[in-house]
């Protein structure tokens, strides 16, 4: 495919790069090729963006800086970091893009997901949004003093949920549960967040006030896995904390 038969219309007219091989790289080449974007790579260490109108690079945080020093002048050039500064991408034109979703390689579908952003113009924040439109992501700009506390929420959301979920499956695995067992709750657990919000979404002992089963769950824990008493002992004063604001809030 060539840019002109994209038939495309600015500001993504031309050849889009992508950059870093990884999961993030080949699930965008495959997704703006799907979308009808102009689009090659992704390619490895040194790519020097000759020939494109935009580089979007995929690469580790660390490496972003050396990645966009070596792509020659005239791309708008950007990275997908949730947190890392604008300012590694100088002197180019520049933005940056974070897809608010778990990405695990090509197949990844970004149709409706949130898409922080912020550029360094109005024409590279224009681009920015073209790109993350066109993916059918919701694009919301994220100015650099809030991406830390924006990656602060992305990271509770799925890292720390999965920490959570992974303290389930222990304690669920010493009486015979696995994780096909507890997905039900789980799943009704996440309709029911994102139906009401957590205050509201919050049920068990902690939230009826059932301080004698609160006790006996921490004896079985403390008995059992010891190891995850530490962790346990936190989860139930941050639900307690959360149980004690009133009902319709979200925090």
């Amino acid at each position: 495919m060539t840019p002109g038969d994209a038939q495309l219309t600015d500001p993504l007219e031309g050849w889009c790069d992508v950059v870093g091989p990884g999961r993030m790289g080949q699930a965008l080449v495959d997704a703006l090729s799907a979308a009808g974007v102009a689009v090659r790579g992704p390619f490895g260490r040194g790519a020097n963006g000759d020939g494109a109108s935009v580089v979007v690079l995929c690469v580790p945080d660390r490496e972003i800086a050396t990645a966009a020093a070596a792509i020659a002048t005239g791309p708008i050039v950007g990275h997908v970091s949730a947190s890392a500064p604008m300012d590694l991408l100088e002197p180019h034109e520049r933005f940056v893009m974070h897809p608010l979703l778990s990405v695990v390689g090509a197949g990844t579908t970004f149709a409706g997901a949130t898409c922080a952003i912020d550029g360094s113009s109005p024409h590279a924040l224009a681009v920015v949004t073209a790109i993350a439109e066109r993916l059918g992501m919701h694009a919301r700009v994220i100015e650099a003093p809030l991406r830390a506390l924006y990656h602060a929420s992305a990271s509770a959301a799925s890292n720390h949920v999965t920490t959570v979920l992974g303290l389930a499956e222990s304690l669920g695995s010493k009486v015979g549960l696995d994780r096909a067992a507890l997905l039900p709750l789980v799943q009704a657990t996440v309709q029911h967040w994102a139906a009401l919000g957590a205050r509201d979404a919050l049920t068990g002992p902690i939230a009826r006030g059932d301080e004698g089963t609160v006790t006996r769950q921490r004896d079985a824990v403390a008995a059992g896995a010891a190891e995850q008493l530490p962790l346990w002992d936190a989860l139930t004063q941050a639900t307690r904390e959360l149980a004690a604001k009133p009902t319709g809030t979200p925090k």
